[in-house]
This record gives structure tokens, sequence and C-alpha cells, in this order.
């Protein structure tokens, strides 16, 4: 490392000098006491211009070419389809205008290179001009905004009456997921009440919650729409999950939601990529600690028989842990009794 530090710093002071001698030749040209203020570096350097745009140019689609499969992830939503067309859509625009505009750049760099006799010609406006790139890139520019704001407004449209509700937490650093019961309504929560085992802070004064579950692994099932009903425990997190082409910020005290339809379960997943081990996963892209990569959940993605059979086998919060029973009001207690399926003389 020490002499590894030794080189670049030989290196660095080769540098210096070097543009130390160019700042002072061009100061002399500057004032006219140079007697040649044309050199042969000016070729040289044109000419690696124009190498240097060939060279990369050519690395650079040789490279996406040869590693496009090994980073574009299939898709397994609905919307992502749409937002996947979307996205090679405005790639291809400004894929195209790029490439253009650094052809130009090095072309003009090596065409116009520095030449003692040459005489630069005085265009002082041109008004066709003036329109034309103007007028030109605001109606790209207009048309891609319109067209990312309806995939926009479909991707964020409201949840439909049928979907499946869940809820996903962020906290440091870890997921945790919160399904309803039979009745399908997620119970409110409290933040007042979170301790260690009742993470999400639920609200026995909710009936609804009496019958809702924290299962150990998360399921959803394929086709049917289902909505991610977003928070955070503590600090800003991001619910990223890339097969589905959903990001999502977990915000404290700021619930937010997505909804999306599955199209792949994991097994036809593993099936398409040839990997018996693949699981979808939802991981956080917002950097939130010093465990923020540690903040990865698996999902799993059946077939509505098998999700319904999954769910079915679930056992509610309060039965797991029914010492949560006494914060259950009086009035209310035979009722989360008959909820969870708890038998009251065992109980006793």
């Amino acid at each position: 490392m020490f002499n590894l530090a030794i080189g670049l710093g030989v290196v660095l002071l080769l540098a210096i000098l070097f543009f130390i001698f160019r700042i002072s030749a061009l100061i002399s040209v500057a004032k006219g006491d140079g007697e040649k203020k044309e050199s042969s570096s000016n070729k040289i350097n044109g000419a690696m211009f124009i190498v240097f745009l060939l060279g990369t140019g050519f690395l650079f689609f040789w490279y996406s070419f040869k590693e496009f499969e090994n980073y574009n992830l299939p898709v397994a939503s609905e919307h992502g389809v749409e937002y996947e067309w979307m996205f090679w859509v405005t790639m291809a625009v400004t894929g195209v205008v790029f490439v253009i505009t650094q052809i130009l750049l090095f072309y003009f760099s090596w065409k116009y290179q520095y030449k003692e006799n040459s005489k630069a010609l005085f265009y002082p406006e041109n008004n066709k001009l003036e329109v034309i790139w103007t007028f030109v890139p605001a109606v790209v520019l207009a048309v891609l905004v319109f067209t990312g704001w309806r995939v926009w407004t479909d991707i964020t449209a409201p949840a439909p009456e049928n979907t499946n509700n869940l809820e996903i937490m962020g906290y440091q650093f870890a997921w945790g997921v919160r399904y309803p019961g039979l009745d399908g309504e997620l119970g409110n929560t409290d933040y007042r009440v979170i301790e260690a085992t009742n993470s999400f802070g639920i609200d026995f004064n909710d009936k609804a919650a009496y019958d809702d579950f924290i299962p150990r692994e998360m399921h959803i099932p394929k086709g049917e729409p289902v909505t991610f009903n977003i928070r955070a425990r503590d600090v800003l997190h991001s619910v990223f999950a890339p097969h589905f082409r959903l990001k999502m910020d977990a915000v404290p005290g700021m619930p937010t939601s997505f909804t999306f339809t599955a199209t792949k379960t994991t097994e036809e997943m593993r099936e398409e990529l040839n990997d018996p081990e693949f699981n979808y996963e939802i991981a956080c892209t917002e950097v939130c600690g010093r465990g923020h990569n540690s903040m990865r959940l698996t999902l799993i993605v059946d077939t509505p028989e098998e999700y319904q059979e999954w769910y079915a086998e679930q056992e509610s919060f309060l039965k797991r842990n029914p010492e949560y029973l006494t914060k259950v009001p009086e009035d209310l207690k035979e009722l989360a009794l008959l909820k969870t399926g708890i038998d009251n003389k065992k109980l006793d």
C-alpha cells in the first residue's frame, strides 16, 4: 500500500509539472511571445479525441450487449410490463440524443482544432435554428412526461375492493409483515404500545385486530391484487421489490401504500431462470444505518390455491401470545376468544 501511494504521488507530480509547462506555453502564446502558435500537439490531441470516442464507444456497446441478460431482471407484475415499456422508450430517446451529442462533441474537437491560418466564421443568429432546437426537445419531453404521467397514474390508481391487504413495516434492521385474519381487515396500531413482542404496536381496543397474524415468511397470491400498506417504525426506509418493479418509501408517521398484481409464482420464475434456489426479495433502498444491508425479506408468490391453504394455517397474534388477552377490554374478550379460536377453558 505504501509503494502504491509513492507511485501515485510520482504520477501526480509529473502530471502537475506537465500542466505547468502547458499553461506557461499558452500564456506566452496569449502574450504574443511565442514564435510558433501552432504545434503538432493540436493534431495529436484532436486524433486522440477520435480514438477515445471510437474505443470507448465500442467498449460501451460491446459490454452492454454482452452483459445485458445478467442485469435485465424479468418482469413479474402486471404494471411492471407498462413500467418497463416506458423505461425503454425513455432510454431509447435519451440514448439516441446522448450518442449523437457525444459524437458531435468529439468530432468538433478534432475538426475545429486550432490552425494558425484559419479564421472563425462569425454567425450571429439564425431564428429558424433557434426555433428547431427549442421546439423539437420541448415536444419530445412533453410526450415523455405525458406518457410517464399516464403510466404513473395507472400504477398508483386506487386499490380495487377485492385487494389482499397486508402491512409491511420497516425498522432497524429488518422488515415485519402483518396480515388481516378472516375478517379481511387490518386492526389499528398504536406506537405507544410497541414492545419487544408486540413489535407492530397492535391496538387491542380494535376488534379487527384480534385475528391479525404476523407470519415468519411473506406470501402473496399470483393473479390477485395485493396492497402493501407501508410504514416505518423508526427512521426512513424504502420497500424495493425489483422483479415487480415496485419501490415505495416507508416514512415514519406517514403511511404509504402500493397495489400490484404478481404474474409469476416463485416456482414459475425458478423454471424461467433455471435456478431452483431463486426467491423474490424485498430490500431496503434507503440508507438507514449500519445494518442497512441486512434488510432483506424473502417474498413467496403462490398459486391462489396454495396461498389460501397457507393463509388458513396461520395462527393469530393473540393465539400465539395469549398473555395479550389481558390487554383486551372485558366486554370484547369473548369476541377476541371467538375470532382467535382460543379455548377459554384451556386458557384458564
